[in-house]
């Protein structure tokens, strides 16, 4: 016996890119993990090439596996893992936005028009500014979190949350100017996150094998609960 596969058409907007002509690594694996079980424990996604933007894609969700595909060439794919992520640590909002002036993105950005991390206006990009906490090995963002992002519901969606826990592990590592693409992220969401709101952001580079960089990350509230958490792998270029 076989279990249908449920198939819908998906379209990413230009607004959610990250490399240009490509979607933010973090927002597409949000999305395909939230097809998956809508995040009720940890999803690990792999990216296997560059989701397209303003294209038709196939989503396809059938037993556990949500996958990516667009004109039969695999994209993405989502399952669920049986991990719990525990997060960098949290730090205090005014702490985290102070680190904001460190952001080594300042003098120099391989994406400046990405949707989570990139110098782009106030409500058409997220602006999450990471950089060093003092006295600490982590970087931190005070996240603001624009009205522009609420779905229909008035909630921010996990795409939007995959993309703050994607480039925030990046930049972990990156010193100015440098740039790696998103290989996996695993996902686990554990409270909403809210329009208006003020969010702590915060990740932790684990460690670096070959052209591969691994980091940690999480969303706090500002009373320092966790709200989402994250692991990723990067690849950096040859």
């Amino acid at each position: 016996m076989t279990t249908a596969a449920l198939q819908t058409v998906l379209t990413v907007p230009r607004r959610f890119r990250g490399p240009e002509g490509m979607a933010n690594g973090g927002w597409i694996s949000g999305t395909v993990a939230d097809a998956l079980n809508g995040l009720e424990s940890a999803v690990e996604v792999t990216l296997h090439a560059p989701t397209p933007l303003e294209t038709e894609l196939t989503l396809e969700h059938v037993a556990n596996s949500a996958t990516l595909s667009h004109e039969g060439t695999l994209l993405v794919e989502a399952i669920p893992v049986a991990e719990h992520l525990s997060g960098p640590g949290f730090v205090p909002f005014n702490e985290a936005a102070r680190a904001e002036a460190g952001f080594p993105g300042w003098r120099g950005h391989a994406f400046p028009e990405c949707f989570a991390c990139g110098l782009r206006e106030p409500g058409d990009g997220l602006r999450v500014f990471p950089g060093p906490v003092e006295g600490a090995d982590v970087v931190a963002a005070g996240w603001r979190v624009p009205f522009t992002v609420a779905d229909a519901d008035g909630v921010v969606p996990a795409s939007v949350v995959g993309a703050v826990l994607d480039c925030v592990t990046g930049w972990a590592h990156f010193q100015p100017g440098e740039s790696a693409l998103l290989g996996r992220l695993t996902l686990q969401v554990n409270r909403r996150v809210y329009p208006g709101g003020t969010y702590s952001v915060v990740a932790k580079a684990t460690g670096r094998e070959g052209r591969k960089l691994f980091g940690e990350s999480a969303i706090y509230e500002v009373d320092g609960t966790m709200v989402a958490a994250a692991k990723a792998t990067w690849i950096a270029p040859r």
